[in-house]
């Protein structure tokens, strides 16, 4: 099967209006169909595996596995983040069900090529473009709801025909994105991309990574509180890191957000302080990967760079995401407050 080649692979930072709204009007129908009757029996694969069900086809061979692809297209409308989000959670019910992944690239061709999705990969357009492939939805259902995920599950078995790609539902959510991390991690360390980095640390510092996510303009206060941590929570982390980390380097702390460097004074305390509010959203996720420490927000747009990272990440509980059961995770409280000793007994070896 032909391998996605990222050198070719289409730019889609302008999408069409007419696939907008195509997109747009999918997600309208999907969400009003969540939790009904419709949730499933719109779908024509939900009835296909009700038709099939009793006919014993749900144990499918091995070699007609392998010819199975599963993918789930990012969100074009979406911050990287998300998009990471989705194809993310493509990736893990692709081995969850036992078949192949496919790759969907991500609105720009520059996202796919800096983390290493795609590479070693097949590419979905490329099946989707073959005829002897069959194109199959695939319902939107609640990761978190095993009776419904079992029912995908069966769905996708019921079809023991060869060359099927399945199409996840547009932003089919999976809360567990950590259990892919080490996959993540591989592809980022392991891609071609790497041999062009430029890394502004300097090498004989331990560099502190901050991330913090500002309010955006049209989130109501109700959001940004589920969301969002004030600016206390992170001078409160570094405070404790910067008191409890043991090392005989001169220490250096990058701020990534947006705004003024006024709209951070809760930071003026600390030296080395190093104030990164224009750099690029590729440039700041690398860093943050790099980072010997990273103070992560409640954010994707950080937290997929903590799950790459072979660095000591501090993150916050309540974030929706949950994390690795590893110890170079840190867990802190709305706070910002963390166990110590924890920390103190992590060894920084980068």
């Amino acid at each position: 099967m032909k391998q996605v080649n990222l050198a070719q692979t289409p730019n889609y930072g302008h999408e069409a209006k007419w696939k907008k709204a195509k997109r747009k009007i999918n997600s309208i129908i999907v969400e009003t169909i969540e939790n009904t009757p419709f949730q499933f029996r719109l779908y024509r694969s939900y009835w296909h595996y009700k038709l099939t069900a009793n006919k014993k086809t749900v144990n499918v061979s091995t070699e007609i596995r392998k010819t199975h692809y599963l993918t789930e297209k990012p969100n074009y409308g979406a911050g990287i983040g998300h998009q990471l989000a989705n194809w993310n959670t493509g990736l893990f019910f692709a081995g969850y069900f036992n078949i192949q992944f496919a790759h969907s690239p991500f609105s720009t061709r520059k996202w796919d090529y800096f983390l290493g999705l795609g590479q070693g990969e097949v590419n979905a357009a490329d099946l989707e473009k073959n005829r002897l492939f069959k194109i199959v939805r695939l319902p939107r259902f609640d990761s978190t709801n095993a009776a419904q995920v079992l029912l995908v599950k069966n769905i996708v078995a019921s079809y023991n025909r060869s060359n099927i790609l399945f199409r996840m539902e547009s932003d089919q959510a999976y809360e567990k994105q950590w259990e892919t991390y080490k996959i993540l991690s591989q592809k980022f360390f392991s891609a071609e991309a790497r041999q062009k980095d430029k890394i502004i640390f300097a090498p004989d510092s331990l560099n502190i990574a901050i991330h913090i996510r500002r309010r955006m303009k049209i989130e109501s206060l109700e959001t940004w509180k589920s969301r969002g941590l004030e600016n206390k929570y992170y001078s409160n982390a570094l405070s404790q890191l910067l008191a409890t980390i043991k090392t005989t380097k001169k220490i250096d702390i990058y701020l990534f957000s947006q705004g003024p460097v006024e709209d951070f004074p809760e930071f003026s305390q600390f030296e080395n302080m190093h104030y990164k509010m224009d750099m690029g959203p590729v440039e700041s996720v690398l860093h943050m990967i790099y980072a010997d420490v990273l103070i992560s927000s409640k954010s994707s747009f950080s937290y997929k760079p903590a799950l790459i990272s072979k660095g000591i990440k501090i993150c916050p509980v309540t974030f929706w995401h949950q994390y690795p059961p590893t110890p170079d995770f840190i867990m802190a409280d709305n706070d910002g407050n963390f166990d110590n000793s924890q920390l103190a007994a992590l060894t920084i070896t980068r």
